[in-house]
């Protein structure tokens, strides 16, 4: 019970201080490069995140204006009223406009804007604020935001504007431009009407020459086609009708222009803008026509004036110098531009402020100060004497012009967002932050001063501040952790660099201690450092985790002196949150060999993790020591609260559930943050708003909206060590706010303190030592770095040194060259450097024994190969055999395999998609043709014939057709009909000569007919007697169907020719079978006599048969040609079979014989025989005298029978030589007979052609009469648009005319009167002069009345005289002293007394005015004197009266009558007190007994829940059966015949249903009536009281 007492006061404080508790914004730092301007002459202001910013430029000092709905919009300031106006980001935005420095909200304007502004402006003179929407409406709208009225409005879908801004010298005239446009606003007047009128500015081309733009709806060419018809505009030929008729152009004609980037008003409401292509142009805003300005150099070598930037570095490098000066040579792109009396001021991309006069059409620039920065913005103070400077990157500059004062920078850059910020040890003096771009800032606590800054040059990903020493570590995205030194605020510098690994730092988190850094890497990576410089940053040892460390939280116990470290997880096998917990022992720097493994992973031994599933996946956890685990749900809003339980096995899988859960009311996800002494909880998320929570109780004790969901929330978070000051900044609204807490109660302020002093106890020692080891450690450079590198290549080459005489494998060769191969290793890779030369130098004898015995092996294996290929062929192994290595070999072939399957699959895809290509051509261009297109070819000459390629005419062309011939059929007949009707035929038979006539006028018709027809398609093969005469196509049907006609004949010609054109084609075949016959007899003869001629055959080339195009044949393919397993086996059956085919031929007996005896035939023919030789008799090889007679007589055998031989083959020769040159001839004559044929086919396909293209002449002339009709339709229906149009403006126009006449009207009686009263003047004007003689009043009088009819030019030219003075030189000053003559016609010359006198006159009015004034001031307050007195009298009547009035109706009650009646009426109420405090008492007594009865009954029903729970369960169980039971009965019932009783059933319950609303409504009524009763009677009881009248004064 006391510890319940305990909890239930500590729980009652937390509420207190949940009650008291409230954050307060201490400072803002941030500048996100957006509009900056002058709010007064010393103060500048801009937006940053969901604040608005207020800068003296002289003492520094920030004033902060919070916008309470999140992140700044569109963003405007007026000097000149000390206002500024900005727009808050959400549904339905509205302006705010505060006053300075007062911040007191002036207006708050609610538009029509749906999502968000995009620009708002100030205008210079009145109380006038223009605003520009953004999607969807794009509305320009006109705000009077003093009265908060709205002017005038007009939306532009669809056009954004970058820039908006108002005529300095008149309100009436805006400048908006964007990227490709400029256009100038005029808002018009009348009376209390405003309207806006838009007028866009002609801009030049790019290379800047003026665009020649004309109208091309309404311009009409001069030319006009007398045979074509009218030339219609380009819009009438896209077939445009409406609004976009009048503005479209062809993307030919369009010439692009000019891209503005800034613009800037002239004292004489002119413009001066700037563009992308570097030009400068000045706009007439009467004209509204753009001129581009020329550069003139000056005459005179005057030195050019430049201001220096007092802290920029001097260029002492060449390069840098030559990158200077090619800067500054290049044209410059104009970013910004500032007017001023002097000239304009005006830079850009080169980073200079550039000065220019402007004179005509030229120009002057002089250079005024570089920043060497791209100058964005331009903004003169009201007073025009301070310049303010912004520049892209986020830097503010000072300059004043008149005073030619150096350029003082006002606000330093930030290339890119806050990443992360952190309290620097102790956390109550400084504060440290890290940009994104690797930016390190110092910032002092107090007040956010500026201190120091040090650029990395690298990106940052985290940054933490060391606890037990001025140090601050960034990690970064290559895997480097940098160390910084803070020991002297004004000048942080790097002090060690360490590259763990190639994964980027992701987490740092130091443990309470300051002893551990442990870095989350990517991949699941995090190496324990020593955070101490006294250990020079260590790397004590690495572990990776199962998946992403998604978070770290560490936590030092004291008395143990142990680390334990929990990292949050999210594997996505399980989808659900991971904590893998960790110890980190004081053996790990003691003895750190020990406990990590050669590689420097530290041993799970050593660190004895544990590993606990939770129900939830989350974004963020925290831990306490007492084991209690915070997370933030990552798929809901929620933050669940977690016990872990000490786990015995490292392997326990059991799912750890949260205690409780309550909701956040954030955007999942977000992440959490404890406070350093446990007792708060912080949580942000990506609305921007920081909640903080108890611990225990997680109620929510403090919120704060300090960044915004447009900036995508809050970035990081950080608690001060004393727990007063919070440091968050935004992720990307590039702000970082500092707060702190303000309560009333000073307990919980008490227990931080404490435990910050207690934690100082600890840590001072420690600080003041690792300080004194850090500021005495030599800055990092790469030459520090390099040492190790140096030293590692040292190592390495002694180790080579050291082993000449063992051979080096391309293993250590690998290993000794990724030593050298990168400029800088990490850790990790040193590591495993250094594990693998360790086990080099261990297994060094053992690599040298395997070594030798490797050699062996191969000298074995080299000596078994050579033997292997001395043996013959069978009893040859294959090259495998003889290797070893079996496994690598099988994975070097399934690789092979791989590659060769991949290489397979993307030629198949390759030819898949090539095959798919050459269906679709095929199917178009061959299949769909019923006629293929195919060519002839003559003989022997060049000619070639080509078909026509023919479609097949599809089912509606055919019914088209078919219907146009019986529509022209049913004409014909009706016309034949009329002709019978009307005419009268000739009942004489002509004679003979008339016969004649009518003959010869037949021909002439024929020819008359062909020539009207306009074609003669009637000869080859075209019907031309069922077309429409061409005289008589006058409506659209008819052209139609005179198309469809010509078409049908067109079609008819092809098919004519393409039947002669196959029959030509079926001769050339015929032709070439009997050439080839005949060849084949020419070949022999050739090779009987034995010439060395080629024997012509003529073939069909592709052309003529171009089918084989879709056929490949075996000799066209150059490549192997690639078989499947199946094609394979079945071409070497095939093979098998031919080869025993053969064999069994060549073992035939008869085959052998016949070739033995007879050659092969059994015939021969007389060209053998005639081819056989007569043998010489054998004694010839004798010398004839040793012939004998018989020898003799058979030699004169031989030669009668050779000369027999070769008379008979001179014979035959001959024979041969008149046959070839028969055939030859035969063959000459043919073919020369068919070019014949070919060439007249020629000729008749020229014919048919100019047929056919007289045909498609008549066929365009039709189309293009159809198409001007509908040019002429849409150009008749375009002008009735725009008739439409002007006659809408003219009834808006002749509305807004009578409404402007009965203005007229109205006032034409004010003016009446005013005319009435200026004639009572003029007869009391002789009064006025009475004292003056009659002359003088007449003819002052007749002056009087001329006064409004004198004529101003007249007047002017009399009294514009021309005078000539001698002047000295010198004494006239004039701004155009320079010149040769001066120029006076502006002058004017008046008398030096004039001026005295009018001086004087002044002066005495000036007095009486003062006296005057002095006068009314004192009446005037004389006057409010009474005023108020009298009001005062008149409260105290009016006081008086009501006291009397509550006199008399005071109602006398019971207690008023004791206090009247009871002396002692005190002690009676303290008696009264007393015993209601004794009821009290007894009261609270039973309260609590029934407290603990209910908490008795509360658990006796949660017993009884979860009874019923189960129940329930079960219930649900038979629930389901229920209702499978009661479909089933339902069907049951659906099938039956059961419609009767239904309706029965009906019926009652409907007669229920009405008898119940009947009682329903008597119930009222009765209710009714008795609520009047009641009042009656409460109004008869009434009367019975006695009643006090008021008292009339």
């Amino acid at each position: 019970m006391e510890s319940g007492e305990e909890n239930g006061e500590d729980n009652g404080r937390r509420c207190c201080l949940a009650r008291e508790a409230e954050l307060e914004m201490r400072w803002i730092q941030g500048f996100t490069n957006r509009n900056v301007g002058f709010v007064n002459n010393k103060t500048i202001c801009y937006p940053c995140g969901n604040y608005i910013l207020f800068v003296d430029i002289e003492t520094k000092k920030t004033t902060v204006l919070k916008c309470k709905n999140g992140h700044v919009g569109a963003f405007a300031v007026n000097g000149n009223s000390q206002v500024v106006a900005f727009s808050d980001q959400k549904l339905n935005p509205v302006i705010y406009i505060y006053t300075f420095p007062g911040l007191v909200k002036q207006s708050e304007i609610q538009g029509e804007a749906q999502l968000d502004y995009s620009l708002l402006a100030f205008s210079y003179m009145g109380p006038y604020l223009a605003t520009y929407s953004s999607v969807p409406e794009f509305a320009l709208s006109i705000w009077d935001w003093q009265e908060n009225i709205l002017l005038c409005s007009k939306s532009q879908p669809g056009v954004k504007v970058t820039s908006m801004s108002f005529n300095p010298m008149n309100w009436h005239q805006l400048c908006l431009s964007n990227e490709n446009s400029l256009t100038v606003w005029n808002i018009e007047r009348n009376d209390q009407e405003h309207h806006l009128m838009s007028k866009p500015v002609r801009l030049p081309a790019e290379d800047g020459s003026p665009m020649c733009e004309q109208d091309v709806f309404f311009s009409h060419p001069g030319i006009q086609d007398l045979y074509y018809g009218p030339v219609l505009p380009i819009s009438a030929i896209a077939g445009l009708a409406r609004d976009e008729a009048e503005t479209f152009r062809p993307k030919d004609d369009i010439q692009p222009s000019v891209h503005p980037t800034v613009h800037c008003w002239t004292a004489t409401s002119d413009l001066y803008m700037g563009c992308e292509e570097g030009h400068f142009l000045a706009i007439n805003a009467e004209t509204l026509k753009a001129s581009l300005l020329y550069y003139k150099p000056a005459q005179d070598a005057t030195e050019q004036r430049r201001t220096k930037f007092r802290s920029f570095p001097r260029l002492c490098d060449d390069s840098l110098k030559k990158e200077e000066d090619k800067r500054r040579t290049q044209k410059p792109v104009l970013l910004a531009m500032a007017y001023h009396k002097d000239g304009l001021y005006a830079a850009g991309s080169d980073g200079i402020v550039h000065f220019y006069q402007i004179k005509g059409t030229h120009y002057q620039m002089d250079d005024s100060f570089d920043v060497s920065e791209p100058i964005t913005s331009l903004v003169f103070s009201p007073d025009y004497n301070t310049l303010l400077v912004e520049t892209d990157k986020g830097s503010v500059y000072v300059y004043q012009p008149s005073q030619n004062e150096e350029v003082i920078k006002l606000l330093d850059a930030c290339n890119d967002h806050f990443l992360s910020a952190d309290f620097l040890t102790p956390g109550n003096k400084y504060c440290v932050s890290v940009a994104i771009s690797g930016e390190v800032h110092v910032w002092l606590l107090e007040d956010g001063t500026f201190i120091s800054k040090l650029c990395l040059n690298t990106q940052a990903t985290a940054m933490v501040c060391c606890p037990s020493s001025y140090s601050v570590a960034v990690g970064t995205k290559v895997g480097h952790v940098y160390f910084i030194d803070v020991t002297k605020a004004e000048t942080p510098r790097v002090v060690h660099r360490v590259l763990l690994s190639d994964l980027p730092v992701h987490h740092l988190q130091y443990d309470q201690s300051g002893q551990y850094l442990i870095t989350g890497a990517a991949e699941g990576h995090i190496f324990i450092l020593d955070a101490r410089p006294s250990k020079l940053f260590q790397v004590l040892g690495y572990l990776v985790l199962s998946s992403e460390v998604l978070g770290l939280s560490a936590i030092y116990d004291v008395e143990s002196e142990l680390v334990e470290v929990m990292a949050l997880l999210c594997p996505p096998d399980i989808k659900r949150a991971r904590l893998e917990i960790f110890c980190l022992p004081t053996a790990i720097t003691i003895d750190n060999d020990e406990c990590i493994d050669e590689r420097g992973m530290l041993k799970n031994s050593v660190i004895q993790k544990h590993q606990y599933d939770l129900d939830y996946p989350l974004s963020s956890a925290v831990r306490q020591k007492d084991d209690t685990v915070y997370g933030y749900c990552n798929h809901a809003p929620f933050i669940c609260k977690y016990h872990l339980a000490k786990k015995k096995t490292w392997k326990d899988v059991s799912v750890t559930l949260s205690e409780k859960k309550i909701p956040s009311n954030q955007f999942a996800p977000g992440f959490l943050h404890l406070s350093p002494n446990s007792q708060l909880l912080a949580s942000v998320a990506k609305d921007g708003v920081l909640f903080i929570h108890d611990a225990i109780t997680l109620e929510t004790v403090a919120q704060e909206h300090c960044h915004s969901y447009q900036g995508q929330g809050i970035g990081s978070l950080s608690f001060s060590l004393d727990g007063q000051f919070i440091l968050v900044n935004g992720v990307d609204d590039g702000t970082l706010v500092c707060l702190k807490w303000n309560r009333t109660g000073g307990d919980e302020m008490k227990e931080a303190t404490d435990y910050w002093r207690r934690i100082l106890a600890v840590l001072n020692n420690s600080i003041y030592n690792e300080n004194n080891v850090l500021k005495s450690m030599a800055e990092w450079n790469i030459a520090t770095e390099s040492l190790l590198e140096s030293s590692l290549e040292k190592e390495s080459q002694e180790v080579l040194q050291k082993k000449p005489s063992v051979e080096v494998t391309d293993e250590d060769s690998y290993h000794n060259l990724n030593i050298f191969s990168t400029d800088e290793m990490t850790w990790l890779n040193q590591k495993v450097q250094k594990a693998i030369k360790e086990e080099i130098k261990k297994f060094a004898d053992k690599r040298k024994e395997l070594k030798k015995g490797i050699k062996k092996l191969r000298k074995t294996i080299q000596e078994m190969m050579y033997e292997n290929e001395q043996v013959p062929d069978i009893e040859r192994l294959d090259q495998q055999e003889f290797n070893l290595d079996i496994e690598e070999q099988e994975r070097l072939q399934a690789e092979s395999e791989q590659e060769v399957a991949r290489v397979r699959k993307e030629i198949e895809m390759e030819n898949l998609a090539k095959c798919y290509l050459r269906d679709i051509i095929k199917k178009e261009c061959w299949d769909s043709m019923s006629i293929k297109g195919h060519a002839i070819k003559c003989f022997h000459a060049a000619y070639k014939v080509t078909n026509y390629p023919m479609k097949e005419r599809s089912k509606e062309e055919l019914e088209a057709l078919e219907r146009v011939l019986q529509l022209k059929k049913i004409e014909s007949a009706d016309l034949k009909i009329r002709k019978e009707i009307v005419e009268i035929q000739a009942q004489a038979i002509p004679s003979k000569e008339e016969g004649e006539k009518v003959e010869e006028e037949a021909v002439t018709d024929e020819s008359t007919s062909n020539s009207l027809i306009g074609s003669l398609s009637a000869q080859f093969g075209g019907d031309t007697s069922i077309l429409y005469h061409q005289m008589d196509l006058h409506t659209r049907e008819e052209k139609i169907n005179q198309i469809i006609l010509l078409q049908d004949i067109i079609y008819k010609v092809k098919t004519a020719f393409n039947k002669e054109f196959d029959t030509v084609a079926r001769q050339k075949e015929q032709e070439i079978a009997r050439v080839k016959e005949r060849n084949l007899r020419i070949q022999e003869i050739v090779e009987q006599l034995e010439l060395q001629e080629e024997v012509w055959e003529p073939a069909l080339t592709d052309d003529e048969i171009p089918e084989r195009a879709l056929t490949v044949e075996d000799s066209e393919i150059k490549v192997e040609k690639y078989l499947t397993p199946q094609q394979r086996a079945k071409a070497e059956m095939m093979a098998k079979i031919e080869m025993e085919r053969r064999l069994a031929a060549l073992n035939s007996a008869r085959q052998r014989a016949l070739y033995d005896m007879m050659g092969g035939v059994l015939e021969i023919k007389k060209e053998d025989i005639l081819k056989i030789e007569i043998p010489p008799p054998p004694f010839v090889s004798k010398p004839d005298t040793l012939w004998n007679e018989e020898e003799k007589k058979v030699f004169k055998e031989y030669e009668k029978k050779v000369k027999e031989l070769n008379e008979e083959r001179e014979k035959y020769r001959k024979t041969l030589e008149t046959e070839l040159k028969k055939l030859q001839t035969s063959i000459q004559e043919t073919t020369q007979t068919f070019d014949d044929t070919v060439s007249k086919l020629f000729e008749r396909k020229v014919k048919s052609e100019m047929v056919i293209y007289q045909e498609e002449l008549k066929i365009n002339n039709l189309l293009y009469s159809l198409l001007l009709d509908e040019e002429l339709s849409t150009r008749e229906a375009g002008l009735n648009h725009v008739l439409d149009k002007k006659r809408k403006e003219k009834l808006s126009t002749a509305g807004a005319v009578q409404i402007a006449r009965a203005q007229v009207d109205a006032y034409r009686e004010t003016y009446d009167n005013l005319a009435a009263e200026d004639k009572i003047l003029e007869r009391g004007f002789k009064k006025e002069f009475s004292d003056i003689s009659a002359h003088h009043i007449d003819h002052l009088f007749k002056l009087y009345k001329r006064r409004p009819r004198l004529r101003e030019e007249k007047m002017r030219f009399q009294l514009d005289l021309t005078i000539q003075f001698l002047l000295k030189q010198g004494q006239v000053e004039l701004e155009s002293a320079a010149e040769l003559i001066p120029d006076y016609t502006d002058a004017i010359l008046l008398h030096k007394s004039v001026i005295e006198e009018l001086n004087c006159t002044i002066w005495a009015q000036g007095e009486k005015k003062i006296a005057s004034m002095v006068e009314s001031k004192d009446f005037s307050k004389g006057i409010f004197q009474l005023e108020w007195e009298h009001k005062k009298m008149k409260m105290l009547m009016e006081d008086l009266n009501q006291r009397a009035r509550d006199i008399q109706n005071l109602h006398v009650s019971r207690d008023r009558q004791l206090f009247l009646r009871i002396l002692n009426y005190d002690s009676r109420i303290t008696h009264q007190v007393s015993v209601m405090e004794q009821t009290l008492g007894v009261m609270d007594k039973l309260h609590k007994k029934k407290v603990k009865n209910r908490q008795k009954v509360f658990k006796d029903l949660e017993k009884r829940i979860s009874l019923k729970e189960q129940a329930n369960y079960k219930l649900s169980q038979e629930l389901q059966e229920m209702l499978v039971s009661v479909s089933e009965r339902r069907h049951i019932f659906e099938a039956a015949d059961t419609q009767l009783v239904s309706e029965k059933a009906a019926k009652e319950h409907y007669q229920d249903i009405v008898q119940r609303r009947q009682l329903v409504d008597l119930a009222k009524e009765q209710a009714q009536e008795i609520s009047v009763l009641q009042a009656e009677v409460e109004r008869l009881r009434m009367r019975t009281f006695p009643a006090l009248f008021e008292m009339e004064y």
